[in-house]
């Protein structure tokens, strides 16, 4: 993992290094960012499940998803920002591991929900076929297993 020292020693990690403030903004800004994501995601995975079905389900789904979307370009940009600080100690992390391939197996569940048929067919009306469910149920133990994997990298 060497071959990332060099990412420490950015001018942008060492700003972050030498300013408690920007590191601290940094850090607020990604907890705001998995925060939005989380919430986003949690809510329009469980009204595809069933639950909140007062809610109408084609704008909440459009709404949450773009929120969602967002909240993740946000959330990656600034845990890269976080990553610069210490790349070697982080790479070598196995719950900083566990983390990114959550979030990548809950991105690419994303993009795979968003271009299934049974999606396109939701936002226009039709109801909530079985597979779109099933991917909400995914979607959940992904998220939630980002955030707790996230949770643990500071306890290793």
């Amino acid at each position: 993992m060497e071959w990332l020292a060099p990412l420490g020693q950015t001018s942008v990690a060492q700003a972050l290094i030498r300013s408690p403030v920007l590191y601290i903004f940094a850090n607020a800004g990604h907890i705001l960012s998995l925060g939005i994501l989380l919430g986003a995601s949690v809510i329009l995975d469980l009204r595809l499940l069933g639950v909140f079905a007062r809610l109408p389900l084609n704008d909440t789904a459009i709404v949450l998803s773009r929120v969602a979307a967002v909240a993740l370009g946000c959330a990656v940009a600034t845990g890269g920002l976080l990553f610069s600080v210490r790349p070697v100690e982080y790479a070598g992390n196995t719950a900083f591991l566990i983390k990114l391939l959550l979030v990548l197996l809950g991105t690419a569940n994303a993009l795979a929900v968003h271009r299934s048929r049974g999606w396109q067919t939701m936002t226009q009306g039709a109801p909530v076929t079985a597979p779109l469910r099933f991917s909400a149920l995914v979607s959940l133990f992904l998220w939630l297993g980002a955030l707790l994997a996230g949770r643990w990298i500071g306890f290793l």
